[in-house]
């Protein structure tokens, strides 16, 4: 596990060793408006760009993967994971937003003899057929841009909708759902699976369930310590932390709390009334403890504001990025604001983060960004820490759904447009672990796009 952190400390700060020569470029740039104006529709229909981009659609939706079973629909959150010894190959995790009676396309499509063994499906729908929600894993080359394979990693699970990476290589898949037995499946949802990066076929479903039952949606990783922090996609949903009992052995147990503001009990951080927060603001944080962490009335998020947890407007994607502090999380809500646009939200750990000192130096939240209409930003989503230093940000509008690049200091800049008629949500966005390529998915019709190009001239809008 050691090894396997080190190896993520020197990559995080390799790409963050990028951010500088990035920022000297970004001085003088186009607006916002420019930069949207400025891409270039695609005559394939399918992703508008800047000028000197391009991409690479892959992974289709009813494709045939290479252990013979179909690419599930409604692809979501996603991450990439460099392969040892082999600088031009990375490996992706990507969920599926598979939800049961939806009529959802899944792996299991074609006929009952591609059902796997019942020790490697989390659970199954009273006709007996696999839970159509899990992960694929897939191989590309990033020199030759080349999808070399693909499988189904995790099966039977419901509602993958983001997740995270973790520094001793595997991703956690989140489960956005409060489903009970009974509810399309014979198991309880709403929990985070983990799955190794380097697994060649299933990964065994085991869901950690000291990490709380809710409806998760993403989570990011603190290289230092190994505490794992989550957001909650509810209206009124909370953000959270686990503290691991055994760092990088997530399945041994741990402590799970809730964020909360130091000064006010109970804190409403969604901005849809009088009761707003400046952008820029530094809020010291405490965290609170959950207790009956698997919750069997789905009433996690209730209990924890009501011992004084802060709420959040559907919290969405998380990612850890390093700075000049060491270290931030910077997390998505997607409906915050007094537009109701969306927010990004920054929490920069303690030094004493979850020890005993905590209390002496705490945590603090900022209100990073905060969107004042739709042509801005349109909820904000998935989110991803660019090599240059800002954050890429995909979008799950009502309108036309954008990829947009955020700066430290607040410029929005547009760094892709869904160009299909159906206007689906951007997902899963993420880079190469050389940060050349990024990776996206577009939900509806599902697939997932290599995106290459002068980043270094985009950093300057």
């Amino acid at each position: 596990m050691l090894a396997s952190r080190r190896h993520f400390l020197r990559s995080a700060a390799a790409m963050s060793l990028a951010a500088p020569a990035y920022a000297t470029l970004s001085g003088c740039g186009s607006s916002h408006a420019e930069s949207r104006a400025n891409l270039v529709p695609d005559p394939e229909g399918w992703l508008d760009l800047p000028e000197g981009f391009s991409y690479h659609r892959f992974s289709l939706t009813g494709e045939m993967m290479d252990d013979g079973l179909l690419v599930p629909s409604r692809h979501d959150g996603m991450g990439a994971f460099a392969v040892e010894g082999e600088p031009d190959l990375v490996r992706l995790i990507r969920n599926h937003e598979v939800k049961p009676g939806r009529g959802h396309e899944t792996a299991f499509d074609q006929n009952e003899d591609t059902y796997p063994a019942a020790d490697f499906v989390y659970d199954h729908t009273p006709s007996g057929k696999p839970l159509g929600g899990g992960t694929t894993t897939l191989l590309y080359n990033t020199k030759t841009n080349t999808l070399l394979r693909s499988h189904l990693s995790l099966a039977g699970t419901s509602t993958n909708c983001s997740g995270g990476i973790t520094p001793w290589g595997s991703w956690l898949t989140c489960e956005e759902t409060f489903d009970l037995p009974g509810d399309g499946g014979n198991e309880a949802h709403g929990y985070v699976f983990e799955v190794p990066s380097t697994e060649k076929g299933l990964a065994k479903p085991v869901p950690l369930k000291a990490m709380g039952r809710f409806k998760h949606e993403a989570a990011a990783v603190d290289p230092r310590t190994g505490i794992v922090y989550m957001t909650e996609d509810h209206k009124e949903g909370l953000t959270y932390r686990f503290i691991p009992n055994t760092p990088g052995r997530l399945i041994d147990g741990g402590r799970l709390q809730a964020l909360a503001l130091r000064d006010q009990e109970s804190a409403d951080t969604r901005g849809w009334s009088d009761q707003t927060i400046p952008v820029g603001e530094a809020l010291d944080v405490r965290w609170i403890d959950v207790e009956d962490v698997t919750s069997p009335n789905s009433d996690l998020h209730i209990r924890g504001h009501k011992a004084g947890a802060a709420l959040f407007a559907r919290g969405e994607g998380m990612a850890w990025s390093i700075d000049r502090d060491g270290g931030s999380v910077y997390f998505a809500a997607t409906t915050g604001g007094k537009a109701r646009k969306g927010q990004i939200w920054r929490y920069i750990p303690s030094a004493q983060e979850g020890q005993d000192g905590e209390d002496t130096a705490p945590g603090q939240l900022i209100l990073h960004f905060e969107s004042p209409d739709a042509q801005t930003m349109d909820m904000c989503d998935n989110i991803v820490a660019a090599p240059w230093g800002h954050l890429v940000i995909c979008e799950d509008g009502d309108g036309e759904n954008f990829v947009h690049g955020l700066s430290p200091d607040g410029r929005v800049y547009t760094i892709a447009r869904n160009a299909h008629k159906d206007r689906n949500e951007f997902a899963g966005a993420c880079f190469s672990p050389d940060g050349t390529t990024l990776f996206v998915n577009v939900q509806t019709p599902g697939a997932t796009y290599a995106i290459t190009g002068p980043w270094a001239r985009l950093a300057m809008v």
